[in-house]
């Protein structure tokens, strides 16, 4: 069994610095900052690409997991995908989708998950609700990010 969440952030920055913003494991880290996310291999700074990796450890929901993650799929400034690689997921897979509409952009988060152990349970009730919240914190770092740029 997996899960499929989706999260759409509208905004007046333009998507291509939305995508770029979304590629960088520095930003990342900050905006994670409360669970003492951190990159420990692979991509650990700047802008991670097409095909490389980055394994990140971090404290969620009080367990510290380490998690790598690769980036199956770029197409700037459109989308890009990265799943799991190694981790505590049964799957995890994240696509990043940008989408400039008019004088604002849209990004979408798509998450689909499986959870290692009772999925049916877990995912809807404790996984989908925490995800949402911390895919939620990071883009508004993001635009916080962007609006101090426009500053």
């Amino acid at each position: 069994m997996s899960t499929t969440l989706t999260l759409n952030t509208r905004t007046r920055h333009r998507a291509e610095d939305l995508f770029d913003l979304s590629l960088s494991i520095d930003t990342h880290v900050a905006s994670m900052a409360g669970s003492d996310e951190h990159a420990v291999a692979g991509t650990t700074s700047g802008q991670i690409g097409l095909g490389e990796t980055v394994t990140w450890r971090a404290r969620h929901l009080g367990v510290w997991f380490t998690m790598t993650a690769e980036v199956i799929e770029l197409d700037r400034p459109r989308r890009f995908v990265d799943q799991q690689v190694r981790g505590p997921f049964r799957s995890f897979v994240h696509e990043h989708d940008f989408l400039q509409d008019g004088g604002s952009a849209v990004m979408t988060d798509t998450f689909t998950i499986a959870a290692p152990i009772l999925g049916r349970l877990t995912e809807p009730l404790l996984l989908v609700p925490y995800l949402r919240r911390l895919i939620t914190q990071r883009n508004n770092h993001m635009l916080a990010v962007l609006d101090g740029r426009d500053s």
